[in-house]
């Protein structure tokens, strides 16, 4: 019988506790942050029609969503052994993101209020090439306004991610923002045919990884001029360092009247906005900014991260996703924020507090009765003392080397004298210190104790 493999599947992985212990730190930041702006946690099912999600995510994201098999069969070849054809494939497959999973809920429940603020912390699945920082499942943490075309709630979702980070402990951050319709204008003003903007948006989402170079061939590969290749490009330059005004002057010289200087009066709009929330400061003019999500219509973002490769989180609006899965058209506007990704960034620049890990006292016992340890362990949680108790069956010395792998900061002995008077004996570890306690004061002993050294 062939040894099988103790690996997780490629592109997931094991959390030991202290992975755990700093994602439920992160997690929790980002829940008391938005739930201060109002946000209010829904969740759904790790499983969606394909009918749901495909046609949402743009040429690229349908191929990278997890379909599921029929039940029997497996994957590849079918019990009977007969190849399995796409038609053989169920109609259902695993979340590719939390945005369009949103968009059916909200679409399902109709007694939602009218304007309906929305966060999400939750995995999604996507079959990529797994890589440093790439999974294939990973968690999102996502922030929503639905129902309003107010740049109010592009300023709240971006105040809200902003101040997130900043709560972290991150510093140079920047939330680069542009708008799909701008995009659009720049493309036509480029001399780009309408028939290309799908396939030249999906070239120019990839100028932070390929470089000019890189998009201009891949335009030319899909049938966009040399010219026209190099107009845009042209166009999608920002302006000075820091200088979004003079990025907007340059733009409203360049395009008609139309949608391109509508989409630059709401950018204009929402970057004044951010003054007034922790936002300020943190907003940047991206005219190259794409975004390759296939759903989004008005003001898009990404965060940057001062010497990062990538993005920690993007969003923007999707006023027509809604409408797909019923009669109306609901505004729609939001921003995730990649868990995997925060926690791999804090963990190499050293932003994690000193994190309450294990138990903080190992509770060893000299000839006591099982019941009683109990007790003692028991009027020890009491007091909010973290508490692990040794199974017994093992001499002092035994029991203090285990509480010396087990990493935890205090050990307390009881036994027959100790009990009768009511006290314990806590020993810190690292210095080898012990002091004899009343039972009922450990709590405070240890507070006081630990905050020594």
């Amino acid at each position: 019988m062939s040894r099988i493999s103790t690996k997780p599947p490629g592109g997931t992985r094991d959390l030991l506790p202290a992975d755990v212990a700093r994602r439920r730190h992160v997690t929790g930041v980002i829940e008391q942050v938005y739930e201060r702006y109002g946000f209010v946690p829904i969740e759904t099912p790790a499983i969606e029609n394909l009918a749901t999600l495909l046609g949402k995510y743009g040429e690229e994201g349908d191929q990278l969503i997890f379909r599921l098999l029929h039940r029997g069969q497996a994957l590849g070849r079918a019990l009977d052994g007969d190849e399995i054809s796409e038609a053989d494939l169920a109609d259902q497959g695993l979340r590719y993101d939390l945005t369009v999973p949103l968009a059916r809920f909200v679409a399902e429940h109709k007694r939602l209020p009218r304007y309906f603020k929305r966060y999400q912390i939750q995995p999604v699945w996507r079959a990529d090439r797994p890589g440093r920082g790439r999974l294939r499942e990973f968690w999102q943490c996502d922030v929503d306004v639905i129902g309003t075309t107010s740049m109010t709630a592009e300023a709240e979702v971006c105040a809200a991610v902003a101040e997130v980070l900043a709560t972290l402990g991150f510093e140079r951050f920047a939330l680069r923002t542009n708008h799909r319709a701008l995009l659009r204008a720049l493309i036509a003003a480029a001399g780009i045919a309408p028939g290309l903007e799908a396939s030249a948006l999906v070239a120019v989402d990839k100028l932070d990884k390929i470089g000019a170079d890189g998009v201009t061939d891949e335009l030319r590969g899909r049938g966009v001029s040399a010219a026209s290749a190099a107009r845009l490009l042209e166009l999608l330059a920002p302006g000075g360092e820091g200088d979004d005004e003079a990025t907007l002057r340059r733009l409203r010289e360049t395009l008609p009247a139309g949608e391109g200087k509508r989409a630059l009066d709401e950018l204009a709009e929402l970057l004044d906005l951010a003054r007034e929330t922790p936002a300020a400061g943190r907003m940047r003019l991206a005219p190259e900014l794409a975004r390759g999500l296939g759903y989004y219509t008005g003001p898009i973002f990404e965060i940057a991260v001062e010497d990062l490769a990538g993005s920690l989180g993007g969003g923007g609006r999707y006023d027509e996703l809604v409408g797909m899965f019923g009669k109306r058209t609901i505004p729609a506007v939001g921003f995730s924020l990649g868990l995997e990704r925060i926690l791999l960034v804090m963990e190499e620049r050293g932003l994690y507090p000193e994190l309450p890990g294990g138990p903080e006292i190992l509770l060893c016992a000299i000839d006591v009765p099982a019941r009683r340890v109990l007790g003692v362990a028991r009027r020890l949680r009491e007091q909010g003392l973290r508490v692990d108790v040794h199974p017994g069956g093992a001499k002092l010395g035994k029991q203090l080397q285990y509480a010396s792998e087990l990493g935890v900061p205090f050990a307390a002995i009881v036994g027959d004298q100790e009990l009768e008077a009511g006290r314990i004996a806590l020993k810190h570890l690292a210095s080898g210190e012990q002091r004899d306690v009343p039972l009922a004061e450990a709590g405070a002993a240890v507070a006081g104790w630990a905050g020594a050294y």
